[in-house]
C-alpha cells in the first residue's frame, strides 16, 4: 500500500503595492491630462498594484471637484483635502503619510516631470534600491535667471549643509518602505523633503531624465516663494551660518582693531589727526549693516525654534476621500471628516 504525502500548501503571495502621491494647488487646467497620463503609466505596469494619492492643498478652483469626480469612477484614487493652503512640502509630507504602498512615488501635478520615467524608477528599486531620484539634465521653458538661480542654490547649500544633497534634483523620486517610514518619524514644520531623504541614508541612486515644460498653467513657484524654500533649505540642514555670523564678526573686529591703530598713528605722528569723517561714517555704516545680518540669522533659527515649540500640526484635513474606514495610516491632523 503506498502512502502518499500531502501536498503542501500554496502561500498566496501578495502583489506589492505602489503608492503615487501628487501634491495639487490651482491646476485645474492640467488636471485632466494629468490623470490621463497617470492611467496611461497605471496600464503598464507588471505585477504591480498601485494607489494614486492626490493632496489637494487648499485649491480655490475645480481642482478638488475634478479629483472628486475622478475618484468616483476609479477606486484607485485617493483623495486628501487640506483646510488650506499650506504649501507644497506639505502636501507631500501628508500624502507619505496617508501612503501604504511598499514603495512611494512623489510627482507634482504639472506634468514637467514626465510619469513614464517612474517605470525606470521602479527597475531601479528591484534592483535593490531604497531611493531613486530623477536628476534633470535638461530645463525647457525656463528662463535663464531662473536655470542659473537653481544651479547657484543647489551648490551654495552642499557647501553650507552638513548632508551632501544631490545636485539639480527635484522631489520627483521613488522611496522604499522603510525611507517613507523614516521620513514619517520626523516631526520638523519647516520642512525640505530633498534634504530629509538624503539625511535618512539608505542605498540611493540617480536616474537623469529630461523635464518637459508646464503642459498649462502658472506657475506655483514665484520669485518670493523660491527665496523662501532656499532659506528653508540652508537653515534646516547647516548651522554654517552662524558660524559665518562669527568669523565675520571678528574679521570687523580685526578690521576696527587696523582702523584704531590707523587713527592713534596720525595722531601722535601727524598734524591730521582732526580729518577722518568719512571713514567713521563708513565703519559705523558697515559694523552696523554687519550687526543686523547677523542677528537676522540668529532670528530665522530662533523663529524656527519658536514654531517647533508650539506643537501645532503640520497641516489640518478637511476631508480623506477613497480610503477605507480607518483611514489612512497615518495623519498628523487632528480634525479631519472622512469619507
Amino acid at each position: 500500500m503506498n502512502s502518499m504525502n500531502p501536498s503542501p500548501e500554496v502561500e498566496a503571495v501578495e502583489t506589492p503595492l505602489l503608492s503615487v502621491v501628487i501634491p495639487c494647488y490651482n491646476e485645474e487646467e492640467v488636471i485632466g491630462e494629468t490623470m490621463k497620463r497617470l492611467k496611461a503609466f497605471c496600464s503598464g505596469l507588471v505585477n504591480l498594484d498601485v494607489e494614486l494619492i492626490f493632496v489637494d492643498d487648499g485649491s480655490s478652483d475645480r481642482t478638488r471637484e475634478l479629483l472628486k469626480s475622478f475618484a468616483a469612477e476609479d477606486s484607485r484614487i485617493r483623495l486628501i483635502g487640506f483646510a488650506r493652503n499650506f504649501g507644497h512640502q506639505i502636501a507631500v509630507t501628508a500624502g507619505v503619510d496617508a501612503a501604504c504602498g511598499d514603495a512611494v512615488v512623489l510627482i507634482d501635478a504639472d506634468l514637467q516631470d514626465p510619469p513614464e520615467v517612474v517605470h525606470e524608477m521602479i527597475a531601479k528599486w528591484r534592483e535593490g534600491y531604497d531611493v531613486v531620484y530623477g536628476t534633470r539634465i535638461e530645463r525647457p521653458g525656463e528662463s535663464a535667471f531662473k536655470l542659473a538661480t537653481a544651479r547657484g542654490f543647489y551648490r551654495l547649500l552642499n557647501l553650507l549643509s552638513d548632508v551632501s544633497i544631490p545636485l539639480d534634483t527635484g522631489d520627483f523620486r521613488l522611496m522604499s518602505r522603510q525611507v517613507a517610514d523614516a521620513l514619517r518619524a520626523m516631526p520638523e514644520r519647516d520642512r525640505f523633503v530633498r534634504g530629509m531623504v538624503s539625511w535618512v541614508g539608505f542605498k540611493q541612486t540617480a536616474l537623469p531624465y529630461k523635464r518637459a515644460e508646464r503642459f498649462a498653467g502658472e506657475s506655483k513657484w514665484p520669485l518670493r516663494k523660491m527665496l523662501r524654500f532656499a532659506i528653508d533649505g540652508i537653515l534646516s540642514f547647516s548651522t554654517k551660518p552662524l558660524q559665518m555670523s562669527v568669523d565675520l564678526g571678528m574679521l570687523c573686529a580685526s578690521l576696527a582693531l587696523a582702523g584704531i591703530l590707523y587713527a592713534m598713528g596720525l595722531r601722535l605722528f601727524t598734524n591730521i589727526w582732526v580729518e577722518g569723517w568719512t571713514a567713521l561714517m563708513i565703519a559705523v555704516l558697515f559694523i552696523g549693516g554687519v550687526q543686523l545680518i547677523c542677528v537676522g540669522i540668529l532670528g530665522e533659527y530662533i523663529g524656527r525654534i519658536y514654531s517647533e515649540v508650539k506643537h501645532r500640526p503640520l497641516y489640518i484635513v478637511q476631508e480623506y476621500l477613497g480610503f477605507n474606514q480607518a483611514g489612512p495610516a497615518m495623519s498628523r491632523s487632528p480634525v479631519v471628516v472622512k469619507k
